[in-house]
């Protein structure tokens, strides 16, 4: 059971079914919240209004996700009452688009530069066989990641076929990838496929406006195209062990050229293109027999298909991929786990002055030499990693000592801070302070000590509740009373030294971006239904041959 958020006319959380429930369900449960009519209510999600359809499109189909917040807002009959709703999900949609922007800048910054990290996860550029590269400078790694960040969120828009949006997103990936070194750039093809897609989103949106625009922009991407595969795709298919995963991106490049040759008058261009765009959809074409074969082994039939595209629907080649990508992904796996426990262990230390994590490849060579690795950690911090200034400063008494002493000094100082947050929620929870105090005393953690108060005798706690109620202690009084002698110190849990220093974000925008990279690999951008290209082909070979018929009947 997920939940959704509503503001406006009613205000709370509903918990829905997104598999099951559809956008009239949900308006009747506002509705009636709201105590009016169902057909007053319009509902706005992520700056797009949701429309009833044919009724019996999910909330999941139309990109609710769980925590989704919507805006419901009561409309008049009169027709004209609805520019109203509009211009609020306009709105909306311009808050979004900028939550977007400002995530994927916080993310790529904190995440090229080294600084410690605030998720539990981190992360890194990869090229097509799944390994870590580096590209260029430090401000070439964060215009790329910025880049890859943006454009994996236009393609969810896309999937969603929300194109304007996309567009929009797009055109910000753009604009970071723009910010990177042009010869950075020309390694990777990541920059003509977004070209590719923003012209798919002009043609999906049919806006003619954008003709001249696509042209050029599909030059581009067919040059970048090149560049980065080979001639002839000979770089790929060497990197993917004679698999083609390329052909769809091929596919619809060839497509929208045709396209803008059809409309640029340009018929025989225009049909040389859709011609060898339509070899390639069939070629995309998986056999009924091969796919039931591969899903027979335990394969989804989502991978099963894509694997038999790529492999030229050789069965064999394609269970090859399928084992190999099963192996990368448990690699990956162990990867992330590792990574994890390297972040805590990172986020123990805290961050220097310039707010780096400590470098733990660094720590364990001092640790190496025999320095304890607490010190040696502070050490490092104090330095902005720098080791032969954190080992001068290890090898010298007075500042080995005085490390030693602002290591204890802050230990206390976390100690402290926890065991009066600790004694402040019990309290809250009910409990008397003198309680409390004893359970912390006896059970040494916040965990231990609420076992201790939960399992004592609830009907006395109550009853001398009920008998005495003026007697309770005042809890920040009484805090302060005992502030200097009966707080008992908690276990130190460890944490950055320097916490108040982690900077405000947009939590729920960046997972957002974070959870669209995590589901994608090294050849996701390749992996397009073909579908509507297919329909698209068929359509403008029609209006060629129609045009061609034409032209024979005037002569």
């Amino acid at each position: 059971m997920a939940k959704v958020k509503i503001a406006g006319t009613w205000a709370g959380v509903l918990e829905v079914e997104l598999e099951e429930w559809t956008v009239p369900m949900l308006r009747e449960e506002v509705a009636k919240r709201s105590n009016c009519g169902a057909d007053s209510i319009n509902l706005i999600c992520a700056g797009k209004v949701l429309k009833d359809g044919d009724g019996t499109e999910k909330l999941t189909q139309l990109g609710v996700k769980n925590n989704a917040k919507i805006l419901a807002s009561r409309v008049c009959a009169e027709e004209g009452k609805s520019l109203g709703v509009e211009l609020m999900a306009e709105e909306e949609r311009s808050r979004r688009l900028t939550r977007v922007k400002a995530a994927a800048t916080a993310l790529a910054k904190r995440h090229a530069e080294g600084s410690l990290p605030v998720e539990d996860f981190n992360i890194e550029v990869e090229d097509q066989s799944g390994k870590t590269v580096h590209l260029g400078t430090e401000t070439d790694q964060r215009a790329v990641m910025m880049g890859l960040m943006l454009h994996a969120n236009a393609k969810q828009l896309i999937r969603r076929e929300n194109y304007k949006d996309a567009l929009e997103v797009l055109t910000m990936g753009e604009e970071a990838f723009s910010l990177c070194n042009s010869k950075v750039i020309e390694l990777i093809d990541n920059v003509p496929i977004l070209q590719i897609d923003m012209v798919w989103c002009y043609f999906m949106l049919r806006d003619i406006r954008w003709l001249s625009v696509a042209g050029a922009r599909l030059e581009k991407a067919r040059e970048g195209i090149e560049r980065a595969h080979g001639k002839d795709s000979s770089r790929v298919t060497l990197l993917q062990a004679g698999r083609h995963p390329e052909l769809a991106i091929h596919l619809r490049l060839e497509l929208l050229e045709g396209v803008v040759a059809y409309h640029s008058g340009q018929f025989d261009k225009s049909r040389k293109a859709l011609t060898s765009a339509q070899a390639k959809f069939f070629q995309l074409q998986v056999p009924d027999e091969a796919l039931s074969l591969v899903t027979s082994m335990g394969f989804k039939e989502r991978d099963a298909k894509r694997a038999l595209q790529m492999s030229n629907q050789d069965v064999g080649s394609a269970i090859d991929f399928l084992v190999e990508e099963k192996a990368k992904r448990a690699q990956k796996r162990e990867e992330d786990l590792r990574r994890k426990k390297d972040i805590m262990e990172q986020k123990k230390y805290g961050m220097t002055p310039l707010k780096k994590a400590v470098d733990l490849k660094t720590l364990n060579e001092l640790v190496s030499i025999g320095f304890e690795k607490e010190l040696a950690a502070e050490a490092l911090r104090r330095n902005e990693n720098d080791f032969q200034m954190a080992l001068d400063n290890l090898t010298n008494p007075e500042t080995n000592a005085a490390i030693q002493v602002d290591i204890e000094s802050r230990k206390r100082k976390r100690q402290r801070k926890a065991s009066e947050a600790a004694i402040e929620q019990l309290v809250k929870m009910g409990f008397e302070m003198s309680r409390v105090l004893a359970a912390l005393q006896d059970g040494g953690t916040m965990e231990q000590a609420m076992h201790q108060l939960l399992s004592q005798s609830e009907l006395n706690s109550s009853v001398a509740a009920n008998n005495n109620p003026e007697s309770e202690p005042n809890p920040t009084s009484s805090a302060d009373n005992n502030a200097n002698s009966s707080i008992p110190i908690l276990p130190d849990a460890g944490g950055p030294s320097t916490a108040s220093e982690l900077e405000d974000r947009d939590a729920e925008m960046e997972d957002e971006l974070a959870e669209e990279l995590a589901k994608g690999d090294a050849l996701t951008d390749y992996d397009i239904e073909v579908g509507k290209e297919g329909e698209s082909i068929t359509e403008y070979l029609a209006l060629l041959e129609s045009a061609g018929n034409s032209e024979k009947a005037s002569c």
